[in-house]
């Protein structure tokens, strides 16, 4: 009888490790389940856009993963020049036409220029909020609407709250944004600052963008985490 302690032990700790490994599968099944289910009521319920005058027009621009706000870069209530200083890009070209802002997370801005530059790490800390975040602006002469490109009339009043929206982004010293110097610029007119936030699973870059819409009465999802989801509010 004594010989079989150990074996009826070894058994008790198996089962415990097997109902472990179950509970853990069980918990992670359901998270997806829920993320997914979140996902497809998230932006199937819309919030309607508040109709005011067509003073401005902002754009909503993707390249097919990740949806920019494109605002005009100098009207009388901000010159966004005076935030990002063109001198930070490497052109240093000013008086542009737009300035197109996103939000996302820095490491993956700065360590992922291209899809096949993606590590397990970087998706990883961005995923789970491990990292810190950065806002990506583009300066353009000209902008084109097309499928990924969607104009949008708002009045002048709903492009302050707009303002106010991604200024309250933005991690500033001395009401200038914070420039990231870094060789992983993308092209000759764009730089990285410092923001506010973590990304996370939760809140993407195109959550965030889909709060800047409902910032300033727009049409937008209740919640999604892709562009589709955004961009088929305005086919």
């Amino acid at each position: 009888m004594g010989g079989c302690r150990p074996k009826n032990r070894s058994n008790r700790i198996c089962m415990n490790l097997l109902k472990i490994l179950r509970a853990v599968f069980i918990s992670i099944l359901l998270f997806i389940v829920f993320y997914l289910l979140l996902i497809f009521f998230g932006a199937r319920i819309n919030t309607s856009a508040v109709k005011d005058r067509e003073e401005v027009s902002i754009y909503i621009l993707t390249n097919g993963v990740h949806t920019d706000i494109v605002v005009p870069s100098i009207t009388e209530d901000i010159n966004w020049e005076d935030t990002f200083n063109t001198n930070n890009t490497s052109s240093q070209k000013k008086g542009m036409t737009y300035t197109a802002i996103g939000w996302g997370d820095k490491g993956f801005y700065l360590n992922t220029p291209t899809w096949a530059d993606l590590s397990f790490k970087t998706a990883f800390k961005a995923a789970f909020a491990l990292g810190s975040s950065a806002v990506h602006i583009t300066y353009y002469d000209t902008i084109k609407t097309s499928d990924s490109c969607k104009e949008i009339k708002i009045s002048t009043r709903q492009y302050k709250l707009l303002v106010k929206y991604i200024n309250n982004t933005l991690k500033n010293k001395n009401k200038k944004a914070i420039f990231i110097k870094t060789d992983a610029n993308y092209g000759e007119n764009d730089a990285f600052y410092e923001a506010k936030g973590k990304y996370n699973i939760f809140y993407t870059c195109n959550a965030w963008a889909n709060s800047a819409l409902k910032s300033c009465e727009q049409k937008a999802c209740l919640w999604t985490p892709f562009d589709k989801a955004i961009f088929n509010l305005y086919k």
